[in-house]
């Protein structure tokens, strides 16, 4: 019995995917993208760089603007001043508060919008969307002062409709306390800037492919099942981009704090703080360096929505 010998099986590399790239249609898409907003990208940078950099090198400086005789490099003790002053601190956590608070209100209630104006009859959707967009219309200052009026002490018609709530009569000052005057100016910046919020959304909701909700729906998948698997992880780069605009204009609120309280009762934001220090008491060096350190803050609040969100185009897309 002879016996017989298999040839070598010939050894094979083990087969790895190909590393990901940019695909031709992001690459295309990129240059597209640059096309269009570098011109107006350009003409923002050159608008705002400048001040930037001078707010930059004035906070290095004593400066006080009615003996500018006297101004004298002083490095970072500006710096120094602010971060160790109680007020600072104060005044950015007053700031993260109305932050916090309106943004995640404005969040559910722009949500609810959207979705209201999704599913209305198409005969009546340009008219819901121009009503919902009333508010966010009206100048900030002319908003804040009808607020300011609504609740007033002795102008307000809130205290007389509102005196069967618990803790409400017709001597409630709003404006008398900390926490109160808060919440009106929540209550402002709510009611003005829902409809944004709203409307990013809303352009989310049209990106959810319709096949996901049907075929989720044929699974047995409830109401609540299909927002939480379908619908809102589609909208992820809307939610995210809905967050981050809207946190960093609550970040820089003046208007609402300027007009209704003008920072009393310890109330007062990181941006009125630059405006008392630079405008009010004239101290160039000082409010530059709150500025400084308010556009440091900002460009913080960006960076961890855009790494904690990690939204991938291309993955959304297949690529």
């Amino acid at each position: 019995m002879t016996q017989t010998t298999l040839p070598p099986v010939p050894k094979t590399e083990p087969v790895s995917a190909p590393p990901r790239g940019i695909s031709d249609r992001s690459r295309a898409e990129r240059r597209l993208g640059w096309i269009l907003a570098g011109p107006a990208f350009a003409v923002m940078l050159l608008v705002t760089a400048y001040p930037i950099l001078q707010a930059v090198y004035y906070s290095l400086f004593h400066y006080r603007l009615t003996d500018p005789g006297n101004r004298a490099f002083i490095g970072l003790r500006n710096y120094g001043v602010i971060l160790t002053d109680p007020l600072w601190w104060q005044s950015l956590l007053v700031t993260l508060f109305i932050t916090v608070v309106t943004v995640a209100v404005e969040l559910v209630l722009g949500f609810a919008l959207a979705l209201v104006m999704a599913r209305a009859l198409k005969s009546i959707r340009p008219f819901l969307r121009a009503a919902i967009l009333i508010p966010y219309a009206v100048i900030t200052v002319v908003s804040a002062l009808a607020w300011k009026f609504a609740f007033g002490l002795t102008t307000g018609f809130v205290n007389s409709w509102f005196s069967w709530l618990p803790g409400v009569s017709t001597s409630t000052d709003w404006f008398g306390d900390k926490w109160t005057s808060l919440l009106v100016i929540c209550l402002a910046e709510i009611w003005k800037t829902t409809p944004f919020i709203s409307l990013l959304l809303l352009a989310g909701l049209a990106q959810v492919p319709e096949v996901l909700q049907e075929a989720a729906q044929v699974d047995g998948a409830t109401w609540w099942q299909r927002m939480w698997r379908v619908t809102i992880p589609n909208m992820k780069a809307a939610i995210m981009v809905a967050l981050l605009f809207r946190s960093l204009d609550a970040f820089r609120v003046f208007d609402s704090v300027f007009v209704m309280t003008a920072g009393a009762n310890g109330t007062e934001s990181v941006s009125f703080l630059a405006y008392r220090q630079t405008i009010s008491r004239v101290e160039i060096g000082l409010g530059s360096a709150v500025s400084v350190l308010l556009f440091i803050c900002v460009v913080l609040i960006a960076v961890g929505f855009i790494k904690g969100f990690k939204v991938d185009l291309s993955q959304a897309r297949g690529e």
